[in-house]
């Protein structure tokens, strides 16, 4: 995979920002709220909040947090996202398609970071360099990650003739699931079948239904939802022997067989420094949307053990990208 593909320059309108938009103003405290799918305890969260530290927004000095968020789940949506709006927050962090659309309906005001799939094709953006509206934050590039994904699954067991997808109902499109599907096909002579969750009760029917129609690989594609309910999905796979490949690769260290992506520590981690920008006074509007640059592949051989699954030496050996194998789950 080459750098390339996936990077997005939008950086130079940052630097022409004027000075007096990048101050703090002594003896104010800055509320800010966080609706994310990650708990305060969790290592994200907490590369978020020093992060944040680093910034100069400390919270119990100048930075308080709004009531309701992390750790937050698309069932809540109905009864947090006014009271936060209500509340007034000076931004507010938002994860995934589901939640950004409410907090995007609720409010045109209060400025939003968002980090979500694709900012551009949900609608949340005019474009990467010129956002316009009150919305900013990280595009993700799922689509194409997951099509990157796809290709090294089928790679690292390359006689399963059908592949599984497990979908959000949320947030997969048709368009998306198709263009999957023929590049199965066309590019490797594979079939594919798509297994949907809308929801955690639904998540490990899902992957269930995928084993007896003939799957022998699954790929989870990107979603907040499906990353939060992952430790169910690592086991049930691990038990159905069923090559599974995630969304970070900070997975693989939690047990998944193979992960692709960009670290989700950093991405909170850039997350942290926009939404610093954005309480010193940058107009989401004027903040250019910001992409991953940096992708891994991760490889849990201690996992790949446990279902006698051997991984191609070619797949960890090949150019492009840093790969980690891990011994450990």
């Amino acid at each position: 995979m080459k750098r390339r593909e996936f990077i997005g320059l939008v950086g130079g309108a940052a630097i022409a920002l004027p000075l007096g938009a990048l101050a703090q103003e002594p003896g104010r405290i800055y509320r800010l709220a966080v609706v994310i799918s990650s708990g305060r305890d969790e290592p994200p969260t907490a590369a978020f909040l020093d992060e944040l530290r680093e910034q100069g927004f400390v919270e119990g000095k100048n930075l308080e947090f709004i009531p309701g968020g992390f750790r937050f789940d698309n069932q809540q949506t109905a009864a947090v996202v006014p009271a936060i709006v209500k509340a007034a927050p000076d931004a507010i962090v938002v994860a995934g398609d589901f939640i950004a659309e409410k907090f995007q309906k609720e409010t045109k005001y209060i400025p939003l970071v968002v980090m979500t799939e694709d900012m551009i094709a949900a609608g949340f953006a005019a474009s990467l360099a010129k956002p316009g509206g009150n919305i900013t934050g990280i595009s993700l590039m799922s689509p194409d990650l997951d099509g990157k994904r796809q290709d090294i699954l089928i790679e690292a067991v390359p006689g399963a003739q059908r592949i599984a997808v497990l979908a959000d109902s949320n947030v997969a499109t048709l368009q998306h699931l198709r263009a999957l599907e023929a590049t199965a096909r066309s590019a490797h002579g594979k079939e594919l079948l798509v297994v949907r969750a809308a929801n955690s009760s639904e998540i490990i029917p899902a992957v269930n239904d995928a084993n007896p129609q003939g799957a022998a690989a699954l790929n989870v594609l990107s979603s907040p939802m499906l990353h939060l309910n992952r430790f169910a999905i690592i086991e049930r796979a691990t038990q159905l022997r069923l090559p599974a490949i995630y969304q970070w690769p900070e997975t693989a260290d939690e047990g998944g067989l193979l992960a692709y992506g960009p670290s989700f520590i950093e991405v909170f981690r850039q997350r942290a420094r926009m939404v610093a920008k954005v309480l010193r006074g940058v107009k989401p509007a004027d903040l250019p949307i910001e992409q991953p640059s940096t992708f891994k592949l991760s490889v849990n051989l201690k996992t790949a053990k446990s279902m006698n699954q051997i991984i191609p030496a070619a797949l960890l050996l090949q150019d492009g990208g840093v790969w980690r194998c891990l011994n450990r789950r």
